[in-house]
């Protein structure tokens, strides 16, 4: 198992009172493909780069979590089918630190 950070945007366009649903639902479906949820960081709205579906800004979420290395495709697949997930990008991070007991 691997620890990641995936940042994903989410297109909240004319339903930002379903933005909680809409995180709920990529936990659900990364927790499907062998993900352990570490920490969920909800950044905020801000404003793209540049236009992309005719949507001009997105609310960005940041998920860390252990999986296996072939997991990672499989959530890719996924997301891309959600309507919502506009972006999404994976990075592998350094292995936790256990803290020893003093």
């Amino acid at each position: 198992m691997n620890r990641y950070e995936a940042l994903i945007a989410l297109n909240t366009q004319g339903k930002e009172e379903t933005i909680k649903d809409t995180i709920e639902r990529v936990e659900k479906i990364l927790q499907a493909e062998g993900a352990a949820l570490e920490q969920v960081q909800r950044l905020e709205k801000r404003e793209l780069a540049y236009e992309s579906e005719h949507v001009n800004s997105a609310y960005y979420v940041n998920y860390i979590f252990e999986a296996a290395p072939d997991a990672i495709e499989k959530m890719r697949l996924k997301l891309k089918l959600e309507a919502d997930v506009l972006l999404q990008n994976y990075m592998k991070l350094a292995p936790r630190k256990e803290v020893a007991a003093a």
